[in-house]
């Protein structure tokens, strides 16, 4: 972008050196012991006491382990009894844990089981859930998570205040669940050759939730305060008794093959028949490092990105969801919410377009060694189109401080494969340091946190090692994320050539400063209300070397209820002010001339609870919009009319008024899904909008033969308009494609 030449009272900001003072200070003041957590030892086991995992909790064994119980309400009201008993027993015999939960229920009748697909948001459901910390240091840990008909959910817990657990991680473990007249049951196995520990530390960190959903009812053994959590491992009870564990060898083999069909344009008339061979191989080489090598990995299963209609002039982020990145990408974290991202694994093995480009072999590495998390990835991907064979590396380390803090490094590599081809250039190098300090007890109970980071890269194209403020970025964030007040503020500096290789920026050389604040009471004078949310976020940008504000908006959240029943309304309002100093195409043939706007945009939005058989959510927006106005109507509706089956429809509609021109975007969605049991299902995704003008139908049936193992059988189709213009509104094939894929686990 050129610079601008207003010289107005258009002011920018740094970070305030007395402001990150005061905030380190308060944190190390605050960094307290949480208090004595409470304890439950894992009952040992021999062969000659062997679990049958059907759910029943018959076997002997279960009634000589002493239970974890007396959960503890974290909503509605905190700190009461639950108003349902739940007792969970813990049992080893050196190769699996067990757990047994009974989970009883008054209105047995009542309980809620719509979803059974794999990973599924257990929203809807009533769930038991429960996070496993081997290494008891209150950062990292395992998610695991069941419903009443059997789903096995799970994820990998990383560092942070109140994160949601990475589900992309596919752990080996088994259950069986029963319902009765008590309510229902669950027993689960959990190979100890699915974790990493450290067989030296006999206490582990565990926690249990259940969730009762048709009272809105979360309850938790330990952590319950509603600024603690499941999620906060530093909240975890302990685990006892966690001695003479066996991973065996270490040793994991996964085979795949698949075979596909692909036809091209129908004017083309072009089949293949490719088929493809490769394998993971998995080896711990200590009980809590793991090493793995991949070759000729294969993505046909992985299901295809949610359009979304873009009608800004910058880029937009999709989410990784191929299963070799997404496996242990936790460790790769980087000053999450502050988006600097020097490594977005979607850099590797995707063109531009979206496009696979072919992984030929990656090296994989991932643990704890003592105090430090280790990360590391070694890839190179094939020959496409015009792009050469590349080779990738990205590094990463992160060492913990104090109680719930880390300070971590990263570093990423990017380069053709062999050096020769100058299509590319050579050597692209990123290293970044990040500092993440938090505590959960400030002023007793209270979550705080403080984050900072540094990006730099170099980029042979400009020069190669270029100046300090153009290659870089770097920024503060403090965070206060509790009941009644959510508070926080960040600045960041992003240099007008920082682009990392191996990373993702959606805008460069700006200056931007982001403070928040929400007030969140809970009325207990109204029963049916459960909170209410009050605040704003603001966001303000200014050009990095001319300092003239370029963007600023401010999103009032006017007002939004949480009713008991689990349904949402809110309103929102957002004044918006940018400065454009090019011109962009918004539509076609419609451009956004340079100039100043000031725009005010009103939202009304809200959703039912999800639990309902029949679920919806909507919203409306209105305002003006660059030159001229915008109205937005969306929303979608699930339809759930048995256990495993669901429906959902979504639709975008914008109506944009400019003085340029007017247009129209659509954009629906239909996703159908029908899981026979948590081991087998279908889904079927259709997806158009008519700024691509395609309609894109995804299909993948899937049946887990064993954990672990797999058969898929996914088949894609995309239609665009007639090319010749002569069959009006019908469409034809652009591609289409089937593929059957098997992968096997085999553990030694």
């Amino acid at each position: 972008m050129t610079p601008h030449s207003r010289t107005d009272n258009d002011t920018w900001y740094r970070p305030n050196v007395a402001l990150i003072m005061v905030s380190l200070y308060i944190f190390f003041i605050s960094n307290g012991q949480a208090q004595d957590p409470r304890a439950i030892t894992a009952h040992p086991i021999t062969q000659k006491d062997p679990i049958h995992l059907d759910g029943l909790l018959n076997e002997t064994v279960w009634s000589q382990a002493s239970p974890a119980s007396n959960f503890l309400q974290q909503e509605p009201v905190e700190g009461q009894p639950a108003t349902e008993k739940t007792h969970v027993f813990i049992l080893s015999d050196g190769n699996n844990l067990y757990i047994g939960a009974k989970l009883l229920d008054s209105e047995p009748d009542k309980i809620l089981s719509y979803q059974k697909q794999r990973d599924a948001d257990l929203v809807t459901d009533d769930r038991f859930r429960w996070i496993i910390d081997p290494f008891r240091d209150g950062r990292t840990g395992y998610f695991f998570e069941i419903n009443p008909a059997g789903l096995m959910s799970d994820g990998l817990l990383s560092a942070g205040v109140g994160f949601e657990p990475n589900k992309s991680w596919d752990g080996i473990w088994e259950t069986r669940v029963t319902r009765n007249p008590e309510g229902w049951f669950a027993e689960i196995r959990i190979p100890f050759r699915t974790l990493n520990f450290d067989p030296s530390r006999d206490t582990w960190g565990i926690n249990f939730q259940r969730t009762i959903r048709r009272k809105n009812e979360e309850v938790l053994w330990s952590g319950h305060r509603r600024n603690q959590g499941l999620y906060q491992t530093v909240h975890a009870g302990t685990l006892h008794g966690m001695t003479n564990l066996s991973q065996g060898i270490g040793l994991e083999i996964i085979p795949y093959v698949s075979a596909a069909w692909h036809h091209m344009s129908e004017e083309a008339k072009s089949h293949t028949y490719p088929t493809d061979l490769g394998f993971d191989l998995q080896y711990s080489l200590t009980p809590n490092l793991r090493a793995g090598l991949t070759v000729n990995t294969d993505f046909a299963e992985v299901e295809v990105d949610q359009r979304r209609v873009n009608l800004t002039r910058f880029p937009l982020y999709f989410p990784e969801k191929r299963d070799f990145f997404l496996e242990g990408s936790s460790a790769y974290d980087f000053a999450v919410r502050n988006g600097a991202y020097p490594f977005f694994s979607r850099r590797i093995g995707l063109d531009e377009e979206g496009v696979p480009v072919p992984i030929t072999y990656g090296l994989r590495l991932g643990g704890q060694a003592g105090r430090y998390e280790l990360g590391f990835l070694q890839i190179r991907t094939g020959q496409h189109g015009n792009l050469p064979k590349e080779d990738f590396t990205i590094a990463r380390i992160k060492r913990s401080l104090f109680q719930q803090s880390s300070l971590g490094v990263i570093y990423t590599r990017r380069a053709a494969a062999g050096g020769n081809d100058t299509s590319t250039p050579t050597d692209r190098h990123t290293v970044g340091m990040d500092m993440d300090l938090k505590t959960s007890h400030l002023l007793g109970d209270k979550n705080f946190q403080f984050e900072a980071f540094f990006v730099y890269h170099t980029d042979p194209n400009l020069g190669g090692f270029g100046s300090f403020h153009q290659f870089s970025s770097r920024g503060i964030r403090i965070n206060y994320p509790n009941d009644i007040w959510r508070i926080h503020t960040s600045y960041r500096e992003f240099g007008i050539n920082y682009n990392p290789a191996v990373g993702f920026i959606d805008r460069v050389g700006i200056r931007r400063l982001n403070p928040g604040m929400w007030y969140c009471p809970r009325p207990s004078r109204i029963p049916f209300i459960r909170q209410f949310e009050f605040g704003f976020n603001h966001l303000a940008m200014w050009d990095i070397t001319h300092r003239h504000l370029e963007t600023q908006w401010t999103s009032f959240t006017v007002m939004r209820i949480n009713f008991e029943s689990g349904d949402v309304i809110g309103i929102e309002a957002c004044p918006r002010y940018e400065y454009l100093d090019e011109s962009f195409t918004i539509h076609e043939d419609i451009t956004v001339p340079i100039g100043d706007y000031r725009t005010w945009t009103w939202t009304i939005n809200g959703n039912t609870a999800v639990h309902r058989r029949i679920a919806s959510g909507w919203r409306l927006s209105r305002g003006s919009f660059w030159s001229g106005h915008r109205t937005t109507y969306a929303g979608d509706l699930n339809v759930k009319p048995a256990s495993g089956v669901s429906f959902t429809f979504a639709f975008e509609k914008n109506d944009i008024d400019l003085v340029e021109g007017d247009f129209s975007t659509h954009l629906v969605r239909f996703l159908g899904e029908w899981h026979f049991n948590p081991w087998i299902s279908v889904i079927a995704n259709f997806q158009y909008d008519d700024v691509s003008d395609v309609v894109g139908l995804f299909t993948r049936f899937r049946w887990i033969l064993t954990p672990g193992s797999d058969l898929y059988l996914v088949y894609t189709h995309n239609w665009g308009e007639d090319p010749t213009g002569l069959r009006r509104y019908q469409f034809h094939t652009l591609s289409r494609a089937a593929t059957m894929k098997v992968n096997y686990t085999y553990r030694f």
